[in-house]
């Protein structure tokens, strides 16, 4: 069983119909924390990483052999609770940040929430240096879209992602930060490619769950 941790409630049947499109027959276990995210943006990823560490341990408890975290925010506090989880811990755009380095030197971050800026280009430089490639990452948060994710106009949200992504000029690679943003790349018109996490990051975590074993821990 894989268990995902959200920090919203949008996000689980998105990636239950993944599970049904791509892997069918692993178990999902779902769990939601919107505080987790509302904490991360005031007080920053570090303030809620106890928080983290007791939702991994309650997945666990529950029999997971691996976790996906979908926040971006807090990814790498994530990752980081794999060193006493027993199971795989993982950030679900880090499959999505290894392939942006792949397409080229040039790549723009587009996210609709200003603390997913900095985590998310962290990351990409990251697996940057892991490749032994050159990145230049720029950040761009995208105006107005988080209020209408707020307000539940999710097509009013992910046109406005859309449009930022066509805008963007001179790149590589165009990275959607957060799970959310997804669906906003099939209304693209840019030539350049629009990478999402929740499709990589699901295979990496139904991938961590079939060969997780007991008792040993891996970051991801």
């Amino acid at each position: 069983m894989l268990a995902l941790l959200h920090t919203s409630p949008v996000h689980v049947p998105v990636f239950d119909a993944l599970r049904d499109e791509a892997h069918p027959g692993l178990r999902l276990l779902h769990l939601v924390d919107e505080d987790l995210l509302r904490r991360a943006r005031l007080a920053g990823p570090a303030a809620v990483a106890g928080d983290v560490r007791a939702r991994v341990r309650e997945a666990v408890d529950g029999g997971a052999r691996a976790v996906l975290c979908t926040c971006s925010t807090i990814g790498g506090v994530a990752e980081a609770a794999a060193a006493g989880a027993g199971v795989p811990v993982l950030r679900v755009d880090r499959p999505m940040a290894g392939a942006a380095v792949a397409a080229g030197r040039r790549v723009t971050v587009l996210a609709a929430l200003e603390s997913t800026l900095r985590p998310t280009a962290a990351l990409i430089e990251e697996e940057a240096r892991r490749a032994g490639r050159p990145a230049q990452v720029r950040t761009v948060l995208v105006e107005g879209a988080w209020a209408r994710f707020e307000a539940g106009d999710t097509d009013g949200y992910v046109r406005r992602v859309a449009d930022a992504a066509d805008a963007v000029a001179d790149a590589d690679a165009i990275v959607l930060a957060q799970a959310s943003m997804a669906p906003a790349g099939r209304l693209t018109t840019t030539t350049v490619p629009v990478l999402s996490s929740p499709r990589p990051g699901l295979a990496a975590g139904a991938e961590a769950a079939g060969t997780a074993t007991t008792g040993g821990a891996d970051g991801g």
